[in-house]
């Protein structure tokens, strides 16, 4: 009987270890090294909560969240629940299927890896606070601050507003397109800058996370197009692009 108890309480401590959340896996870079995404070389200091800058940042961010339109928060909602290359799609048109382009869709999710890593050293290097943290008001209405319907309160929000992680993706990706996709380079440039401006419309963001985001994921985004160990993924994309017409040229 002591032996028989004594195996469901283990079985019972199995299941219940195994039914809590477990952490997700920390991502590592495949391609670039850390010296190549070191956030100290490739981006200035944000503005410091309390300085003149940030207030001014403040004030805009505050004066969007008035003046934005329904229209304009949907596609910043909608941006916001696809941080993948979906977001460019209606962009390059109807032939960017990536369940049928897997060689294209095989380079983009290891690009989206490092920037990822690229865009988290950031945040935990700079450490700062998100605009509904920094302002004593933000508390109130929080929810109002965020184009996630799951957002947390302000005061359980880690400081990694600096930079965007979307913004860094669009930016990174939206390079990467714009080489793999030439005669539709304009569209897709302009595309990710509209998707990084989503997180200034939703308030989630300052102007300044999102140009941060615009060097890093640009530079990301060069650095992995000239990275050796890339390069036949990338050309075999390329011939990919060009056998579904994609690309025309």
């Amino acid at each position: 009987m002591k032996r028989t108890t004594f195996i469901l309480a283990l079985a019972l401590t199995a299941i219940t270890a195994y039914a809590q959340p477990q952490p997700a896996p920390t991502k590592k870079l495949k391609y670039l090294t850390e010296a190549e995404i070191d956030p100290s070389r490739l981006l200035p200091p944000p503005p410091k909560d309390g300085s003149e800058v940030q207030a001014r940042e403040m004030a805009e961010v505050k004066r969007l969240m008035k003046t934005r339109t329904p229209e304009r928060m949907a596609q910043a909602v909608w941006d916001d629940q696809h941080e993948d290359p979906s977001a460019f799609a209606a962009t390059i048109g109807p032939e960017f299927d990536l369940s049928k382009l897997p060689a294209t869709a095989k380079l983009l999710a290891e690009a989206q890896n490092d920037q990822s890593v690229a865009a988290s050293a950031a945040k935990v290097y700079f450490h700062r606070k998100f605009p509904v943290a920094a302002d004593p008001a933000g508390a109130a209405a929080y929810r109002e601050w965020s184009c996630d319907p799951e957002v947390k309160k302000p005061g359980d929000r880690q400081f990694r507003s600096y930079p965007s992680g979307h913004a860094t993706m669009g930016y990174s990706l939206g390079i990467i397109l714009a080489a793999l996709i030439p005669e539709k380079s304009q569209v897709i440039l302009a595309r990710a800058a509209d998707y990084a401006y989503s997180r200034e419309v939703c308030a989630d963001h300052y102007h300044s996370d999102v140009e941060a985001s615009h060097a890093l994921g640009s530079a990301v985004g060069i650095e992995l197009l000239n990275n050796a160990a890339l390069q036949p993924m990338i050309e075999a994309a390329k011939a990919e692009l060009r056998a579904a017409h994609v690309i025309t040229e």
